[in-house]
Protein backbone atom coordinates (compact mmCIF):
# COMPACT_ATOMS: atom_id res chain seq x y z
CA UNK A 1 0.00 0.00 0.00
CA UNK A 2 1.21 3.56 -0.83
CA UNK A 3 1.39 6.00 2.05
CA UNK A 4 -0.18 9.02 1.09
CA UNK A 5 1.79 12.17 2.54
CA UNK A 6 0.47 14.07 5.19
CA UNK A 7 -0.61 17.80 4.40
CA UNK A 8 0.55 20.72 6.29
CA UNK A 9 -1.95 21.98 8.82
CA UNK A 10 -3.18 25.13 7.84
CA UNK A 11 -1.87 28.27 10.31
CA UNK A 12 -2.70 31.82 10.92
CA UNK A 13 -1.39 34.49 12.88
CA UNK A 14 -3.85 36.14 14.95
CA UNK A 15 -2.41 39.45 16.27
CA UNK A 16 -4.94 41.64 18.53
CA UNK A 17 -4.94 44.90 20.66
CA UNK A 18 -5.13 42.95 23.81
CA UNK A 19 -5.58 46.29 26.15
CA UNK A 20 -8.99 47.10 24.40
CA UNK A 21 -11.68 44.71 25.72
CA UNK A 22 -13.39 44.52 22.62
CA UNK A 23 -10.44 43.07 20.62
CA UNK A 24 -10.05 40.43 23.30
CA UNK A 25 -13.78 39.60 23.01
CA UNK A 26 -13.95 39.36 18.78
CA UNK A 27 -9.91 37.28 19.17
CA UNK A 28 -12.07 34.39 21.36
CA UNK A 29 -14.88 34.52 18.51
CA UNK A 30 -12.10 34.32 15.87
CA UNK A 31 -10.15 31.79 17.05
CA UNK A 32 -13.54 29.80 17.84
CA UNK A 33 -14.72 29.97 14.70
CA UNK A 34 -11.15 29.48 13.25
CA UNK A 35 -10.59 26.65 15.14
CA UNK A 36 -13.87 24.88 14.23
CA UNK A 37 -13.27 24.82 10.73
CA UNK A 38 -9.68 23.27 11.58
CA UNK A 39 -7.72 26.06 11.37
CA UNK A 40 -4.20 25.71 13.92
CA UNK A 41 -3.88 29.44 15.59
CA UNK A 42 -0.59 31.00 16.49
CA UNK A 43 -0.40 33.79 18.99
CA UNK A 44 2.41 35.72 20.27
CA UNK A 45 3.49 34.84 23.98
CA UNK A 46 2.41 37.87 25.74
CA UNK A 47 -1.25 38.12 23.78
CA UNK A 48 -1.61 34.07 24.51
CA UNK A 49 -1.14 35.14 27.98
CA UNK A 50 -3.42 37.89 27.86
CA UNK A 51 -6.47 35.72 26.28
CA UNK A 52 -5.72 32.11 27.29
CA UNK A 53 -7.07 30.28 24.01
CA UNK A 54 -7.18 27.17 24.01
CA UNK A 55 -5.88 25.23 21.72
CA UNK A 56 -3.15 27.71 20.01
CA UNK A 57 0.70 27.92 18.80
CA UNK A 58 3.24 30.07 20.59
CA UNK A 59 5.06 32.50 18.73
CA UNK A 60 8.23 32.62 21.72
CA UNK A 61 10.30 34.71 18.80
CA UNK A 62 8.67 37.52 16.78
CA UNK A 63 10.65 37.22 14.29
CA UNK A 64 9.79 33.87 13.21
CA UNK A 65 6.01 34.70 14.57
CA UNK A 66 4.78 34.40 10.98
CA UNK A 67 7.30 31.61 9.20
CA UNK A 68 4.94 29.13 8.02
CA UNK A 69 1.73 30.83 8.34
CA UNK A 70 -0.62 31.29 5.68
CA UNK A 71 -2.09 34.52 6.50
CA UNK A 72 -1.98 36.98 9.48
CA UNK A 73 -5.58 38.18 10.67
CA UNK A 74 -4.91 41.51 12.95
CA UNK A 75 -7.71 42.65 14.97
CA UNK A 76 -7.67 46.41 15.58
CA UNK A 77 -7.07 49.81 14.44
CA UNK A 78 -4.09 50.68 11.85
CA UNK A 79 -2.03 50.74 14.83
CA UNK A 80 -1.86 47.00 15.13
CA UNK A 81 -2.23 46.39 11.35
CA UNK A 82 1.07 47.91 10.99
CA UNK A 83 2.31 45.67 13.94
CA UNK A 84 1.26 42.76 11.80
CA UNK A 85 2.95 44.37 8.78
CA UNK A 86 6.27 44.05 11.22
CA UNK A 87 5.85 40.68 11.97
CA UNK A 88 4.77 39.52 8.34
CA UNK A 89 7.22 41.33 6.02
CA UNK A 90 10.51 39.33 6.33
CA UNK A 91 8.34 36.12 5.76
CA UNK A 92 6.30 37.43 2.60
CA UNK A 93 2.66 36.82 4.48
CA UNK A 94 0.04 38.65 3.60
CA UNK A 95 -1.81 41.14 6.77
CA UNK A 96 -6.05 40.78 6.73
CA UNK A 97 -7.04 43.72 9.28
CA UNK A 98 -10.35 43.72 11.01
CA UNK A 99 -10.88 47.20 11.98
CA UNK A 100 -11.92 47.80 15.60
CA UNK A 101 -10.35 51.41 15.32
CA UNK A 102 -11.56 54.60 14.08
CA UNK A 103 -11.24 55.11 10.17
CA UNK A 104 -8.82 52.13 9.74
CA UNK A 105 -8.27 52.70 6.18
CA UNK A 106 -5.40 49.73 6.27
CA UNK A 107 -8.37 47.37 7.18
CA UNK A 108 -10.60 45.02 5.02
CA UNK A 109 -13.83 44.25 7.17
CA UNK A 110 -15.01 45.80 10.00
CA UNK A 111 -16.02 44.08 13.21
CA UNK A 112 -19.77 42.92 12.13
CA UNK A 113 -17.75 41.31 8.84
CA UNK A 114 -16.11 38.26 11.09
CA UNK A 115 -17.90 35.49 10.37
CA UNK A 116 -18.01 36.41 6.85
CA UNK A 117 -14.07 36.89 6.95
CA UNK A 118 -13.37 33.82 8.92
CA UNK A 119 -15.39 32.02 6.01
CA UNK A 120 -13.09 34.05 3.05
CA UNK A 121 -10.01 32.93 4.67
CA UNK A 122 -11.20 28.84 5.25
CA UNK A 123 -12.19 28.92 1.88
CA UNK A 124 -8.45 30.73 0.34
CA UNK A 125 -11.03 32.88 -1.61
CA UNK A 126 -8.87 36.56 -0.57
CA UNK A 127 -7.00 38.10 -3.11
CA UNK A 128 -3.28 39.40 -2.15
CA UNK A 129 -2.12 42.81 -3.67
CA UNK A 130 1.88 44.36 -3.17
CA UNK A 131 2.37 47.91 -0.78
CA UNK A 132 5.14 49.87 -1.28
CA UNK A 133 7.47 51.00 1.37
CA UNK A 134 10.29 52.77 1.78
CA UNK A 135 14.01 52.09 2.83
CA UNK A 136 15.16 54.99 5.44
CA UNK A 137 18.68 55.70 6.38
CA UNK A 138 20.38 58.21 8.59
CA UNK A 139 23.69 59.31 7.85
CA UNK A 140 26.09 61.34 10.38
CA UNK A 141 29.52 62.13 9.67
CA UNK A 142 29.69 59.69 6.60
CA UNK A 143 28.33 57.17 8.76
CA UNK A 144 25.29 54.71 8.84
CA UNK A 145 23.62 54.90 12.06
CA UNK A 146 20.58 54.05 11.73
CA UNK A 147 18.54 52.65 9.08
CA UNK A 148 14.79 51.41 8.64
CA UNK A 149 11.46 50.78 6.45
CA UNK A 150 7.79 52.03 6.53
CA UNK A 151 4.68 51.15 4.70
CA UNK A 152 3.13 54.39 5.28
CA UNK A 153 5.69 57.32 6.02
CA UNK A 154 9.05 58.40 7.69
CA UNK A 155 8.58 61.58 9.27
CA UNK A 156 11.31 64.19 10.31
CA UNK A 157 10.26 66.26 12.78
CA UNK A 158 11.53 68.61 15.56
CA UNK A 159 12.45 66.85 19.06
CA UNK A 160 11.97 70.68 20.77
CA UNK A 161 8.64 71.91 20.80
CA UNK A 162 10.29 76.08 21.18
CA UNK A 163 13.03 75.17 18.16
CA UNK A 164 12.43 74.68 14.59
CA UNK A 165 14.40 72.46 12.86
CA UNK A 166 16.27 73.89 9.19
CA UNK A 167 16.63 71.59 6.70
CA UNK A 168 17.57 70.62 3.42
CA UNK A 169 15.69 68.66 0.78
CA UNK A 170 16.94 66.90 -1.99
CA UNK A 171 15.56 64.77 -4.90
CA UNK A 172 17.91 62.56 -6.78
CA UNK A 173 21.46 64.33 -5.32
CA UNK A 174 20.33 67.82 -6.59
CA UNK A 175 19.13 70.26 -4.11
CA UNK A 176 15.67 71.51 -4.65
CA UNK A 177 14.81 73.68 -1.10
CA UNK A 178 16.04 75.03 2.25
CA UNK A 179 12.89 75.62 5.56
CA UNK A 180 12.96 75.72 8.27
CA UNK A 181 10.01 74.47 9.59
CA UNK A 182 8.53 71.58 12.32
CA UNK A 183 9.43 68.58 10.22
CA UNK A 184 8.72 66.91 6.65
CA UNK A 185 6.88 63.87 6.16
CA UNK A 186 8.05 61.34 3.36
CA UNK A 187 5.30 58.85 2.59
CA UNK A 188 3.72 56.46 0.44
CA UNK A 189 0.64 55.93 -1.79
CA UNK A 190 -0.68 53.94 0.79
CA UNK A 191 0.36 56.58 3.53
CA UNK A 192 -1.12 58.89 1.66
CA UNK A 193 -4.01 58.55 4.07
CA UNK A 194 -2.35 58.97 7.17
CA UNK A 195 -0.42 61.80 9.09
CA UNK A 196 0.34 62.94 5.32
CA UNK A 197 -2.90 63.43 4.42
CA UNK A 198 -3.61 65.36 8.14
CA UNK A 199 -0.34 67.57 7.07
CA UNK A 200 -1.88 68.59 3.84
CA UNK A 201 -0.70 66.04 1.59
CA UNK A 202 -2.61 64.86 -1.88
CA UNK A 203 -4.69 61.48 -1.58
CA UNK A 204 -2.56 58.96 -4.01
CA UNK A 205 -4.74 55.93 -5.11
CA UNK A 206 -2.47 52.73 -4.17
CA UNK A 207 -1.90 51.24 -7.78
CA UNK A 208 0.00 54.59 -8.80
CA UNK A 209 4.10 54.19 -7.66
CA UNK A 210 5.12 57.40 -6.56
CA UNK A 211 6.77 58.72 -3.24
CA UNK A 212 5.16 61.64 -1.55
CA UNK A 213 6.69 64.49 0.10
CA UNK A 214 5.16 66.92 2.73
CA UNK A 215 6.12 70.05 4.46
CA UNK A 216 5.44 70.37 8.02
CA UNK A 217 4.69 74.46 9.11
CA UNK A 218 7.65 75.35 6.82
CA UNK A 219 8.43 78.78 6.41
CA UNK A 220 9.22 79.35 2.62
CA UNK A 221 7.59 80.11 -0.34
CA UNK A 222 7.35 77.26 -1.90
CA UNK A 223 6.87 74.64 0.18
CA UNK A 224 3.93 72.66 -1.08
CA UNK A 225 3.73 68.84 -0.88
CA UNK A 226 5.69 67.28 -4.31
CA UNK A 227 5.19 63.64 -5.71
CA UNK A 228 8.47 61.84 -6.79
CA UNK A 229 8.88 58.94 -8.95
CA UNK A 230 9.15 55.46 -7.27
CA UNK A 231 12.84 55.53 -8.35
CA UNK A 232 13.46 58.40 -6.97
CA UNK A 233 15.58 59.22 -3.55
CA UNK A 234 14.64 61.87 -1.35
CA UNK A 235 17.40 62.72 1.18
CA UNK A 236 16.89 65.57 4.30
CA UNK A 237 19.93 67.36 6.14
CA UNK A 238 19.24 68.69 9.37
CA UNK A 239 21.34 72.51 8.84
CA UNK A 240 23.70 71.76 11.73
CA UNK A 241 24.27 75.40 12.06
CA UNK A 242 21.00 75.81 13.46
CA UNK A 243 21.61 73.05 16.27
CA UNK A 244 17.52 71.97 16.48
CA UNK A 245 17.62 68.09 17.09
CA UNK A 246 15.33 66.05 15.12
CA UNK A 247 13.54 62.91 15.92
CA UNK A 248 13.27 60.28 12.81
CA UNK A 249 9.59 58.01 13.19
CA UNK A 250 8.90 55.45 10.90
CA UNK A 251 4.79 54.59 10.84
CA UNK A 252 4.54 55.84 14.58
CA UNK A 253 6.49 53.15 15.65
CA UNK A 254 10.25 52.87 15.25
CA UNK A 255 12.06 55.99 16.44
CA UNK A 256 15.38 57.33 16.83
CA UNK A 257 16.98 60.97 17.48
CA UNK A 258 18.32 62.86 14.36
CA UNK A 259 21.67 65.19 15.87
CA UNK A 260 22.18 68.20 13.79
CA UNK A 261 24.25 67.65 10.58
CA UNK A 262 22.35 64.32 9.77
CA UNK A 263 21.10 62.93 6.69
CA UNK A 264 18.01 61.11 5.94
CA UNK A 265 17.85 59.04 3.25
CA UNK A 266 14.56 57.77 1.83
CA UNK A 267 13.84 55.27 -1.50
CA UNK A 268 11.78 52.36 -2.55
CA UNK A 269 12.40 49.57 -0.34
CA UNK A 270 13.15 46.58 -1.95
CA UNK A 271 10.79 44.10 -0.33
CA UNK A 272 6.80 45.25 0.13
CA UNK A 273 3.80 44.67 2.42
CA UNK A 274 1.03 42.02 1.40
CA UNK A 275 -2.45 42.65 1.89
CA UNK A 276 -5.10 40.36 1.85
CA UNK A 277 -8.46 41.47 0.03
CA UNK A 278 -11.72 39.56 0.77
CA UNK A 279 -14.03 41.85 -1.36
CA UNK A 280 -13.12 43.17 -4.65
CA UNK A 281 -13.80 47.21 -3.67
CA UNK A 282 -12.74 50.21 -5.09
CA UNK A 283 -10.41 53.00 -3.97
CA UNK A 284 -12.67 55.59 -4.56
CA UNK A 285 -15.88 53.28 -2.73
CA UNK A 286 -12.82 53.29 0.09
CA UNK A 287 -12.52 56.67 0.84
CA UNK A 288 -16.45 57.39 0.38
CA UNK A 289 -17.06 55.08 2.87
CA UNK A 290 -14.14 55.98 5.74
CA UNK A 291 -14.12 59.70 5.12
CA UNK A 292 -18.05 59.53 5.12
CA UNK A 293 -17.56 62.16 1.69
CA UNK A 294 -21.26 63.17 0.64
CA UNK A 295 -22.17 61.64 -2.93
CA UNK A 296 -25.85 62.20 -2.45
CA UNK A 297 -26.96 63.07 -5.90
CA UNK A 298 -24.71 60.58 -7.71
CA UNK A 299 -26.91 59.28 -10.54
CA UNK A 300 -23.75 57.33 -12.62
CA UNK A 301 -23.33 57.76 -16.07
CA UNK A 302 -25.82 54.77 -16.74
CA UNK A 303 -28.77 56.43 -15.12
CA UNK A 304 -27.67 59.85 -16.94
CA UNK A 305 -28.41 57.53 -20.12
CA UNK A 306 -31.61 55.97 -19.07
CA UNK A 307 -32.36 59.15 -18.34
CA UNK A 308 -31.66 60.98 -21.73
CA UNK A 309 -33.55 57.56 -22.98
CA UNK A 310 -36.37 58.52 -21.44
CA UNK A 311 -36.97 61.90 -22.04
CA UNK A 312 -36.47 60.56 -26.52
Amino acid sequence: MVEQPVSEPRRVLLVTHTGRELAVEVAREAHRLLADAGLVIRLLTDEAEAMKLDPVEIADDPDKAALDVELIIVLGGDGSILRGAELARPHGTPVLGVNLGHVGFLAEAERDDLHRIVDVVVKRSYTVEERMTLAVDVWYDDELIFDTWALNEASVEKAAREKMLEVMVEVDGRPLSRWGCDGVVVATPTGSTAYSFSAGGPIVWPEVEAILMVPLSAHALFSRPIVVAPTSQLSIELIAAWHGRGVLWCDGRRMVEVPPGARIQVRRGKTPVRLARAHEVSFTDRLVAKFDLPVLGWRGAAARKRSAQEEK
